[in-house]
């Protein structure tokens, strides 16, 4: 029978057939060894000699890293081996002998690697991380599924900007210029007014001329709207997702966090409650703990690092100066200075993975924020419109899928969370 590799310890003493890629072969005296991958995970084939056909041997022999082939064996339990078994072989079947192989056993820079990135996805490395954001996308949409949230999908042409002109890409579209999506949310909050609790999820776009490790040109981001919701709630439906995705990926993917030598004790300790913080409090922190930031001052990366390593879970700021934060949330009405914004901060040094707020759900104060901020009232008349046709209080948040996945997998870059990573300095493969 055809199987795949991640599911054979079921399948103990029976004889089996893989389709898949030559990863390594070695040999001992009589005794051939061929590692073998399918996609699903990597397994050790023995070939004996005198047990086999001589054709087996010979093909082995023909055998190059990445060739494709098919193997037929006995799987055996082996305590030894990562998966738990191994395959006595019996045949082998090549579909394509590969050309020598330009990714080598010797260490690689990372320019040489992401030059490579279609190949280097079939290293063990890439493969774990791309397992771990596929069992972290399907706990996404798990959780708002049974939270109640339906999709709606936001479109990529926009013909204005959700968070800040300076990052738009600018593309033309017929006769008018248009951007690409900075953020679904405008269009979320729209289908909050038609469907009560919904979510986007797809491909966002930031010309941020960043070389950081924290960002990416292009990225994926999650962004759930709750008609109704107040800051309040918008906090407990992040603390509830983080909670649920989290520890999905930690049930799931146990041997990818392994294959990583991903510490997950921090992981482990995403349950709720969450620490909530103000923003006064958070600057208090920060002097405490030698940094000289003064209210009002937005927080980088080195503040985000030292707010985090304070928890052993991730932490909300909530109540930002408005000065610092986007037009469309709502002010504090006990102190109009303040916001009703919330960022969670990740521990380990990752830093902001969720930014939200309750949105400003008042016509004349909407246009008012949008005056302030120098932005032109046509493009945002059909989301003036949502003030316009019974408004009511609303909040959401975005998250960045690649942002949260490098904490989860421990990474020092966030590139290696996409498969093909988009960079201010990379756009190609």
């Amino acid at each position: 029978m055809d199987l795949c590799i991640s599911k054979l310890n079921r399948h103990i003493g029976e004889t089996v057939t893989l389709k898949g890629w030559v990863y390594n072969k070695r040999s001992s005296g009589k005794i051939k060894f061929l590692i073998f991958r399918d996609g699903t995970g990597i397994i050790q084939a023995v070939i004996v000699k005198g047990n086999v056909p001589e054709s087996v041997l010979e093909n082995f022999e023909k055998l190059t890293q990445e060739t494709s082939l098919s193997i037929t064996g006995l799987v055996k339990e082996d305590k030894r081996s990562p998966i738990g078994v191994e395959l006595e072989l019996s045949d082998l079947k090549v579909f394509h002998v590969a050309e020598e192989y330009p990714l080598g056993k010797k260490d690689h820079g990372i320019d040489f690697l992401l030059s490579k990135r279609h190949l280097w996805l079939r290293s063990k490395r890439p493969s774990a991380i791309l397992r771990i954001r596929d069992s972290y996308i399907r706990a996404i949409r798990d959780f708002f599924f049974q939270e109640g949230f339906a999709l709606v999908d936001s479109p990529i042409f926009t013909p204005n900007a959700c968070e800040g002109t300076s990052t738009l890409f600018e593309t033309e579209y017929f006769d008018q210029k248009a951007y690409l999506s900075q953020s679904g949310q405008l269009y979320a909050e729209a289908a909050a007014m038609a469907l009560g609790k919904v979510y986007c999820f797809g491909p966002t776009f930031r010309a941020e001329k960043s070389k950081t490790r924290r960002h990416l040109t292009e990225f994926w981001m999650v962004e759930p709207e709750a008609a109704y919701f107040d800051l309040e709630d918008d906090m407990a439906l992040a603390e509830r997702f983080l909670e649920f995705t989290i520890q999905r990926v930690l049930k799931e993917c146990a041997v990818e966090l392994q294959t990583l030598e991903r510490d997950t004790t921090k992981l482990q300790n995403v349950k709720a409650p969450f620490p909530k913080i103000s923003y006064t409090e958070a600057v208090e922190l920060l002097k405490a703990k030698g940094q000289s930031v003064q209210f009002g001052d937005d927080f980088g990366a080195p503040e985000e690092t030292i707010i985090g390593e304070s928890f052993d879970r991730p932490v909300f700021i909530h109540r930002y100066p408005a000065k610092i934060k986007a037009f469309y949330m709502k002010r504090d009405p006990q102190n109009p200075e303040l916001a009703l914004a919330m960022d969670c901060i990740a521990p380990e040094g990752y830093g902001e993975i969720i930014g939200g707020s309750q949105r400003e759900d008042d016509y004349e104060t909407l246009v008012k924020r949008l005056k302030e901020q120098g932005l032109p009232l046509e493009p945002f008349e059909w989301y003036l419109d949502l003030r316009r046709y019974g408004s009511v209080p609303h909040a959401g948040f975005g998250l960045g899928v690649e942002r949260t996945l490098s904490w989860i997998c421990g990474l020092d870059h966030l590139r290696e969370t996409a498969a093909f990573p988009r960079m201010m300095y990379r756009l190609e493969p």
